[in-house]
């Protein structure tokens, strides 16, 4: 008698996704302190305006994926003589309600990051404060730390200027829905409509934005693509997975969040002020590079040189798009990780080599980030004159710990992205796809199937193959816990 495999749920995917946590030294749950302190919180931190800027008339708005709740920042812009646009951009003030040493703190600076998974999201903070109190959600009065940019008609940043206030969003907007709107694909989004002068708000944010993207793949910046599709469930069941498009709005937050990270480390800089950067070195695997683009038929320079790829990007993307994400990754893996480090004043700055900026840190998600919220606390204390919150013996200890954290983060939503594909595959165990070789070593040669999108190791017909080559395969087994997925070549 023939025994049907047992078929795994949502259920399944969530104590994976948990036992990854744990496995990665990350917490999964909060702890009976921070629920307890949670409870002493009255409500979100006093929307008074004394020592602020009252910016709450400002057509703030904000744009975020169709299920955010943890609204970290709002932007708005303003028309200037000569081309020129004012830009705001208002990140919620979390260090308003979670001071530093709290339980709260304490179990964000454990984890330091949320980490997202298609099973469930492990907040980084607890949800009552991630998705209210501390999210600038749209109706309610919120403090906010503001970054300030004037930006030329070239795109370059001439003024800019960073300042507390107080803020209210007027429109919640999504990115799919703004992006078909911003492309004539659709009519405008009934949030963008319900608020006078927004939709012309949004064209001028928009026109701005690509100025800024222009002069920073003008200098050198990676266009990147690389696939980490989103499971879609159907009540408990994985019915599809879904690759992000990165779109117009996208593009417009993406080009904004660089420039305001940009300007407030450039402003630390500028008040004599430690600071926690983000940095992407200089690929110390530069000639692996140039090789790659050698078996493209492609050349680089023998050093490093963040425009001869980005250009050498352009042209792949272009020349052959069904591949690129795979290129892709195999840059970035050649790249290096990003990482943390402490920037003393007057130091050199290592700078990030996949944007091609100089002065680089993370501010603009203080609700998801703890390396955010550190720079936060040092902004506020740079502003107010007052001591630093940490010593640099302590911006050390936290610059590495924040970048280990982030890798394990990254390793914990891999491995749930895997085992989710195999949940949704496991049903389709014989079928045929269409695939494309992807990578070909001694461990063996993996394979990515076009629809649904997701990649598995081909175990038998792979002789004489090469990264590139397309062909037919069969799908043989799956394993969801290990997120395992094999082919064999038909």
């Amino acid at each position: 008698m023939n025994v049907q495999k047992s078929v795994h749920h949502r259920s399944d995917l969530k104590e994976i996704a948990r036992r990854a946590m744990v496995e990665r030294g990350l917490e999964p749950g909060f702890s009976a302190r921070v629920e307890k302190e949670l409870d002493r919180i009255p409500g979100p931190a006093g929307s008074s305006t004394a020592g602020r800027r009252n910016l709450r008339d400002l057509l703030w708005c904000s744009i975020d994926n169709d299920d955010s709740r943890d609204l970290d920042q709002l932007s708005v812009s303003e028309s200037l003589p000569g081309g020129a646009v004012r830009v705001l951009v208002a990140v919620a003030d979390v260090d308003a309600v979670v001071r530093k040493g709290t339980a709260i703190d304490e179990h964000a600076r454990h984890n330091t990051t949320s980490v997202y998974t298609a099973a469930e999201i492990f907040s980084m903070l607890p949800e009552r404060l991630s998705t209210d109190l501390t999210s600038l959600n749209p109706g309610e009065d919120r403090l906010a730390i503001v970054v300030e940019m004037t930006v030329a008609g070239d795109g370059t940043i001439g003024g800019s200027d960073v300042y507390p206030a107080a803020v209210r969003n007027r429109a919640k907007l999504a990115y799919d829905a703004v992006a078909a709107w911003l492309e004539g694909k659709a009519p405008a989004p009934h949030a963008v409509e319900g608020v006078a002068g927004m939709s012309e708000q949004l064209r001028v944010q928009d026109a701005v934005a690509r100025k800024l993207r222009e002069l920073r793949y003008e200098h050198g910046a990676l266009d990147l693509e690389t696939l980490a599709p989103k499971a879609v469930f159907e009540g408990e069941t994985v019915v599809a997975l879904r690759q992000e498009e990165h779109n117009r709005a996208r593009q417009l937050i993406e080009d904004f969040m660089i420039a305001a990270n940009s300007v407030t480390a450039r402003y630390l800089e500028e008040k004599k002020r430690p600071a926690l950067r983000r940095v992407v070195r200089s690929p110390e695997r530069w000639q692996r590079i140039v090789e790659v683009a050698k078996q493209q038929g492609e050349h680089l320079p023998p050093e490093p040189d963040s425009k001869a790829l980005s250009d050498f990007l352009a042209r792949r993307r272009k020349a052959d798009p069904d591949r690129f994400p795979d290129l892709s990754l195999v840059i970035v893996k050649l790249m290096g990780a990003g990482e943390y480090v402490v920037e003393r004043p007057g130091g050199a700055a290592a700078g990030h080599f996949g944007l091609a900026v100089k002065d680089y840190t993370h501010s603009t998600a203080p609700n998801r980030r703890f390396p955010d919220l550190i720079t936060q606390r040092l902004l506020k204390a740079a502003l107010s004159g007052g001591a630093p919150p940490y010593s640099e013996v302590e911006l050390e200890e936290l610059a590495a710990h924040c970048t280990q954290q982030e890798d394990a983060a990254d390793k914990v939503e891999r491995q749930v992205r895997k085992s989710a594909a195999a949940l949704l595959l496991e049903r389709r165990i014989g079928e045929r796809f269409d695939a494309v070789v992807t990578g070909t070593s001694e461990k063996g040669t993996w394979v990515r199937i076009f629809d649904p999108p997701v990649e598995g190791k081909l175990v038998h017909g792979f002789e004489g193959l090469a990264v590139g080559k397309k062909l037919r395969v069969k799908l043989i087994s799956t394993d969801v816990e290990r997120g395992f997925i094999d082919f064999v070549r038909t």
